[in-house]
C-alpha cells in the first residue's frame, strides 16, 4: 500500500475553483440568488483556511498548553456566536449561555478522549488536541443551534398551554418539560442519524483524511469510531446544558412566561 500524502500544487488548488463555478452556474441558471454568497464563501474559505494553516503551524511547533487552551477558548466563543445567530425563533442572542455550554461539553469530552483514550505524549499534544476539539465544536455548535431554536419554537407554539399550566400552579420546569425534551431530541437527531449510516452511506472526514494520508484503513476506522462517539456525547451534553440554562431565562422571577419569548428575531 502506498503511504504518504499526495501533495496539491498551487495550480491544482486553483483548479478546484472549477467546482464552485459549476455550482455558481447552476445557481445562475435557476436564479437561486446564491451566486454572490458562493463567491464570497469561496474567498473566505481560501483566506480563513490559509490563515489557520499558518496559525496551526505555529501552535504545533510551540506545543504550549496555555496557547492551546487560549485557542480553544477563542474557538468556543466563535462557535457560540455562530450557533446562536442561526436561531430565528430566539428573540435575543444568548451568546454567553452558548459559550459556557460549548466550553463545558467540549472540555469534558475532549479531555476524556485525549487524556484517557488516545493518551499521546505529552497528553496536550497540539496535533491531537486541536483537531479533536475542533471536530467536537463543529458538530456541537450545530446541535445546540437546533436545540435552542426548537426550544423557543415549541414554547412559542405552546404558549397558551404553558400559561394555563402555570395558572394551575405548575412550576416553570413542569410547564416546559415537554418542550425541553423535544428541543434536546431535535439537537441530537442529526448526530444519531449519522451514527446509523456511518460507513454505509458516508465515509467521515477524519477517516477519509487519514486514508488519503496513507494510514491503514483499520487504524483509521478505530479513530473514526472514537470520533463518532465523542461527538454524540458532546452534542448530548451541550444541548442539555444550553436548554437547561435557557428555559429559566424564559420566565420572570415570579414564574410567568416573558412576553418577548413569543417574539421572533427580525
Amino acid at each position: 500500500m502506498n503511504s504518504g500524502i499526495v501533495p496539491i500544487s498551487d495550480v491544482q488548488l486553483a483548479l478546484s475553483v472549477i467546482l464552485v463555478l459549476i455550482a455558481g452556474g447552476i445557481s445562475a441558471m435557476l436564479r437561486l440568488g446564491l451566486l454572490k454568497s458562493l463567491a464570497w464563501g469561496t474567498v473566505r474559505t481560501f483566506v480563513q483556511l490559509t490563515f489557520i494553516g499558518y496559525v496551526l503551524k505555529y501552535v504545533f511547533s510551540a506545543n504550549n498548553l496555555w496557547i492551546i487552551a487560549g485557542l480553544i477558548v477563542v474557538m468556543c466563543f466563535i462557535a457560540a456566536r455562530a450557533s446562536v445567530q442561526r436561531t430565528p425563533n430566539v428573540p435575543s442572542y444568548p451568546v454567553a449561555l452558548a459559550f459556557w455550554s460549548l466550553l463545558a461539553s467540549t472540555v469534558l469530552v475532549g479531555f476524556v478522549v485525549v487524556r484517557i483514550i488516545i493518551n499521546p505524549e505529552p497528553w496536550y499534544s497540539a496535533r491531537i488536541v486541536i483537531p479533536v476539539f475542533g471536530m467536537i465544536l463543529g458538530n456541537s455548535m450545530n446541535g445546540i443551534a437546533l436545540s435552542l431554536d426548537r426550544l423557543y419554537g415549541e414554547v412559542k407554539s405552546r404558549a397558551d398551554e404553558i400559561e394555563t399550566l402555570l395558572a394551575f400552579g405548575a412550576t416553570p420546569w413542569e410547564a416546559v418539560r415537554g418542550c425541553v425534551r423535544e428541543a434536546v431530541r431535535s439537537g441530537m437527531t442529526p448526530t444519531v442519524n449519522s451514527l446509523m449510516v456511518v460507513g454505509l452511506v458516508s465515509l467521515p472526514g477524519m477517516m477519509t483524511g487519514q486514508i488519503l494520508g496513507g494510514a491503514d484503513p483499520h487504524e483509521a476506522v478505530r479513530y473514526q469510531i472514537v470520533v463518532m462517539l465523542m461527538i454524540a456525547a458532546a452534542v448530548a451534553i451541550g444541548c442539555l446544558l444550553l436548554v437547561g440554562l435557557s428555559y429559566k431565562k424564559m420566565f420572570t422571577p415570579d414564574g410567568a412566561l416573558k412576553p418577548e419569548v413569543c417574539e421572533s428575531k427580525k
